[in-house]
């Protein structure tokens, strides 16, 4: 069977090697040029502007949503915002207390601390960072036994920006030391479109209205794949239309990507296409499906599973998972009648 590079494919929004550097000039660096996410916006707004009048920190920030919707691009407009320094670390590159307690004593006053996927520090982290959030200040017990000394180190006052795409998984006594919890949401194809047109023009892309709006229809309401797709259909454009990418331009690149108007691709079909041809459109258990297209579950739950579920092609019940007639429809399947018993619609 033919293996296939879930984590690379074009239209996956994790990051994948060269996406996103810190000096990426398509990340925007204030909220003016930040398109999207507009309650966000305004309510950060004032809160970094009240904290600012009242010459303190802003309190700490928990940033939550699918992934590549912007939230460590919008750390960094924080700390531009506030006119501080940004550190920017993640959860698992946090192994140990002392790893915390290096980063956190080497803060200046009111810079801004970012911690991708922050619902997966560990538990003994975890505690070192209660009472830094809360009273900026770490206790630090060093030797063992008789020799063991307790030293309290106050910290400079910083502000604590955690990302995460499972909010769920934050304990409580964490995700009630925020002070500011903002969740990020799917953009539409008009405000994606806007981005395209942006990225296009600091990459020196010559893009038409059209072109730009198709690329952000298939890009599943993430800017991440948005850029991604641009950059893709940008070499699709020097060959076919003189490094213009119009409407045509654009379709045939994302056809010949297996793009389709929606937004999926190979993979996606693939896995509907099985429920549909091997088990009369569900319900059917994960680990059956994974074995039938010959992938990890992880990789169905985490990766192809969520986007399908959000667009309606897909239904996880308790007895398995279920197609429904929308993907269907999309995929050219034909509808059975009642009785012939091909796909069910009823789980």
């Amino acid at each position: 069977m033919e293996d296939f590079d879930f984590e690379n494919r074009i239209v996956s929004p994790t990051e994948i090697m060269g996406d996103n550097d810190s000096d990426n000039p398509l990340r925007p660096r204030t909220l003016d040029d930040y398109i999207g996410q507009e309650k966000a916006k305004q309510n950060l707004a004032v809160f970094m502007e009240a904290a600012k009048l009242r010459h303190e920190s802003l309190d700490h920030v928990l940033l939550y949503g699918p992934p590549g919707l912007g939230k460590t691009t919008l750390s960094g407009i924080i700390a531009n915002e506030m006119h501080v320094n940004l550190r920017i670390t993640s959860g698992p590159a946090i192994e140990k207390p002392g790893d915390l307690a290096a980063i956190l004593t080497n803060l200046n006053e009111g810079d801004v601390l970012f911690i991708d996927e922050i619902h997966r520090i560990s538990r003994a982290v975890e505690e070192i960072l209660y009472p830094a959030m809360e009273d900026f200040a770490i206790d630090i017990v060093t030797g063992k036994g008789q020799m063991a000394a307790s030293y309290h180190l106050p910290l400079p006052h910083f502000t604590l920006v955690g990302a995460t795409t499972r909010a769920g998984q934050l304990t409580a006594p964490l995700r009630d030391r925020f002070g500011v919890s903002l969740r990020l949401e799917l953009y539409t194809p008009e405000e994606l479109a806007r981005i395209v047109t942006r990225s296009a023009s600091i990459l020196n892309i010559a893009i038409e209205p059209d072109g730009a709006l198709e690329i952000a229809s298939r890009s599943r309401g993430t800017p991440r794949i948005a850029n991604r797709m641009l950059k893709r259909v940008r070499d699709f454009a020097q060959i076919m239309s003189d490094g213009v990418i119009t409407l045509q331009t654009a379709q045939v690149a994302l056809e010949r990507l297996e793009i389709d108007e929606l937004g999926l691709d190979a993979n996606d079909r693939r896995m509907l296409s099985a429920i549909v041809k091997f088990y009369r459109g569900g319900p059917v258990g994960l680990e059956t499906l994974a074995a039938a297209i010959g992938e990890e579950a992880v990789t169905i739950e985490d990766v192809i599973e969520p986007y399908l579920m959000q667009i309606g092609f897909l239904n996880r019940t308790p007895r398995g998972r279920c197609i429904t007639k929308a993907a269907c429809l999309h995929m050219g399947f034909e509808l059975p009648d009642a009785q012939d018993g091909q796909i069910r619609f009823d789980c």
